[in-house]
């Protein structure tokens, strides 16, 4: 079954307010930067995993040709081995942090594993950790692992499904508190904390804090070194549009780098990595967070998208993300509250990130029905959420409003039963 198979859907219908919001957006000349196929389909998974730039397309062609191809070997002196210290430094004014603060190294899930376990060292006779049941379930899964290594205790603070509850969060970190560690922006409801304010509650107690900035980066303004954090992790896939898998980062305030150990020593955090040293003797500063050789072609298809949210200004996108979310929850509220579909966002703009998530029973086959019928591609989280994510560089109001109304159209017309069974590994 097709779109087309259901009928005409009402894009006719009330849609001039979107076409003139797009009219008068100025990002609208940075949708023309990635790569669009030439289907109906509507993107809205961006924070899951972007669009590829196409400047990234001309980066690997000269790192493939040029610099693997004929320089071969000679590139790591010409530009490989400082590669990843340059995109770091590129990164470092959308993380609001200073030169030589930011890294790109490993995944997020190693990153956070470093960082963490770095933090907790640090502080031995300290016993416990703090979360929330809303941060991810990796990240929830590498704390649990430490604090078992470590005989330590977790304590995952119970959300009401959108955030913990900040005065719950501030009863839990105490004196006994080594660290906490939490998303910025959450993966399920698009929440986003205030930074500044779990800060001031770790520190008073001398706690460290360590941020999860995956679903931030690129589309919310972070100031890491204006509200005093101390550690921070993320990838550059989703609204930085590095691509599938690509590299992470990591963010340690300068005045902790060479306090802090990394528990993963490895060549690449050495201060000689070619003197082959049998003693391990760690590189002062950033570089010592590092560990194994750098995946140089994931690497360099970072800086493309990176460069295009500071030539955008993410000030400007997050500007363009707010109205977008509303507009959102507008259309949400006229066409699909009245059909039992919930706001599992927040309402209040400033506390929601670049995704709106709804809640409905039936979630998964309306999800699988929308991509395979409705040409819209959002994911799914379980139980029962459907994510709908928002990339003010390539996103557009009309990509809203077109696929509000197919999904009132897949769902009255029940196109979703035929999927009830059908699984996918991935959502």
């Amino acid at each position: 079954m097709m779109l087309q198979d259901l009928g005409p859907y009402p894009k006719a219908e009330g849609y001039e307010p979107a076409l003139a919001l797009d009219l008068s957006d100025p990002l609208r000349n940075h949708r023309d930067r990635y790569v669009h196929t030439g289907d109906d389909l509507i993107y809205l998974d961006g924070n899951s995993l972007g669009r590829l730039p196409k400047a990234a397309i001309e980066s690997l062609e000269a790192v493939i040709h040029r610099q693997w191809g004929d320089r071969l070997i000679r590139s790591w002196n010409e530009s490989w081995w400082e590669l990843q210290l340059e995109i770091g430094d590129l990164l470092a004014p959308l993380l609001g942090a200073s030169r030589g603060e930011v890294i790109i190294s490993d995944s997020t899930s190693v990153n956070l594993y470093k960082l963490a376990l770095s933090a907790v060292n640090a502080a031995p006779q300290r016993s416990k950790i703090v979360t929330d049941d809303l941060n991810f379930p990796t990240d929830i899964y590498i704390l649990e692992g430490i604090a078992g290594q470590l005989d330590k205790e977790l304590v995952i603070v119970t959300s009401d499904g959108v955030h913990a509850p900040l005065e719950e969060l501030e009863n839990e970190i105490d004196e006994t508190t080594a660290l906490v560690s939490l998303s910025h922006t959450v993966f399920k409801s698009g929440y986003t904390y205030e930074i500044a304010d779990v800060n001031v509650m770790a520190h008073r107690v001398g706690a460290l804090t360590l941020w999860d900035c995956s679903h931030s980066v690129g589309v919310v303004p972070i100031a890491l070194n204006a509200t005093g954090s101390d550690l921070a992790i993320g990838c550059t896939y989703k609204y930085l549009n590095g691509g599938p898998g690509s590299p992470a980062f990591i963010y340690v305030r300068s005045d902790l780098q060479d306090s802090l150990e990394n528990p993963i020593t490895a060549w690449w955090g050495h201060a000689e990595p070619f003197s082959f040293d049998l003693d391990f003797r760690p590189v002062s500063g950033i570089r010592r967070f590092h560990t194994g050789t750098m995946p140089i072609l994931s690497l360099a298809a970072t800086e493309a998208g990176i460069n295009d949210v500071i030539t955008a200004g993410v000030d400007n996108i997050r500007a363009k993300s707010v109205a977008m979310t509303e507009y959102l929850v507008e259309q949400w509220d006229l066409h699909l509250r009245p059909l039992g579909f919930e706001l599992a966002s927040p309402t209040d703009p400033d506390r929601r990130g670049s995704h709106v998530s709804l809640e409905h029973e039936e979630a998964w086959p309306i999800t699988r029905a929308l991509i395979e019928v409705g040409q819209v591609l959002p994911d799914f989280r379980a139980p029962d959420n459907i994510r709908l994510g928002l990339s003010p560089l390539y996103n557009t109001f009309l990509d809203i409003h077109t696929a509000v109304q197919r999904l009132q159209l897949i769902f009255e017309s029940k196109t979703h039963d035929a999927f009830a069974g059908v699984k996918t590994t991935v959502t």
